[in-house]
């Protein structure tokens, strides 16, 4: 099975505000599509920011107390996100979207792989993508949930592309492929393989198929070719 990218979970023609869209018309907007964040479009459907819900809550957080300050983790937060975002303050007085949105936007392309994808997403501390073709127009939208679904792969179809992992990773060394089963994601490998080495070297290509939950390893092996790390040579004479 080819790799999942995103333009295959992500939603396509996904709403999004114009740059002169008003609060009320971008909170109406996320409402009505039940969504926690908009792409901010130029008038030629360029990507140029993302409103999300906590640009809006701003407005709120400011309400009442004149003397009020943002939480230090908040202003640190804002100052290591490195994206150029107004503070919290300029927010609260924001009025239209490309006052509110943070930009630049990071976005993805259809091309890009679901695993890619969530790094971008724990690397920025962001739970949603716009998805844009080369010239930076909006195609879609893709979220955490969406990245989510990889692991819902049907159990049959899985162990067929365990089986298949197993038997290119033993090839090389001419022998047979451990038994394997697998519910509900869970991969388990059972059997004798040659070296120790070898065991390892299954369970961590069977761990990085797409849509393994985990991976369970009942294998023993004949030849133990792994040295433990505390044993360290030195050159000196025992």
């Amino acid at each position: 099975m080819d790799s999942t990218v995103v333009r295959d979970v992500m939603t396509v023609e996904p709403p999004s505000a114009t740059e002169d869209a008003s609060f009320r018309d971008v909170v109406r907007t996320m409402v009505n599509h039940r969504v926690s964040a908009l792409p901010v479009v130029d008038r030629d459907g360029r990507v140029v920011g993302v409103v999300s819900e906590e640009d809006l809550i701003h407005k709120e957080e400011f309400t009442g107390d004149d003397d009020y300050s943002p939480p230090l983790r908040a202003r640190l937060r804002a100052r290591l996100s490195g994206t150029g975002a107004a503070s919290s303050a300029e927010k609260a007085g924001a009025n239209r979207a490309d006052q509110l949105m943070s930009r630049p936007a990071i976005t993805v392309l259809p091309g890009t792989s679901v695993a890619r994808a969530a790094r971008i997403m724990e690397r920025h501390g962001v739970k949603q993508l716009p998805v844009v073709a080369e010239d930076n127009r909006l195609v879609g939208m893709v979220t955490r949930r969406d990245l989510l679904t990889v692991f819902l792969r049907n159990d049959e179809d899985l162990a067929r592309e365990v089986h298949a992992e197993l038997v290119a990773a033993i090839r090389p060394v001419k022998g047979e492929p451990p038994a394997l089963s697998v519910d509900d994601g869970v991969v388990t490998l059972w059997g004798t393989v040659e070296r120790r080495s070898l065991a390892q070297t299954l369970v961590r290509r069977v761990s990085h198929l797409e849509g393994v939950v985990d991976v369970v390893s009942d294998l023993d092996w004949r030849i133990d070719d792994v040295v433990p790390e505390y044993v360290h040579w030195r050159g000196e004479s025992w």
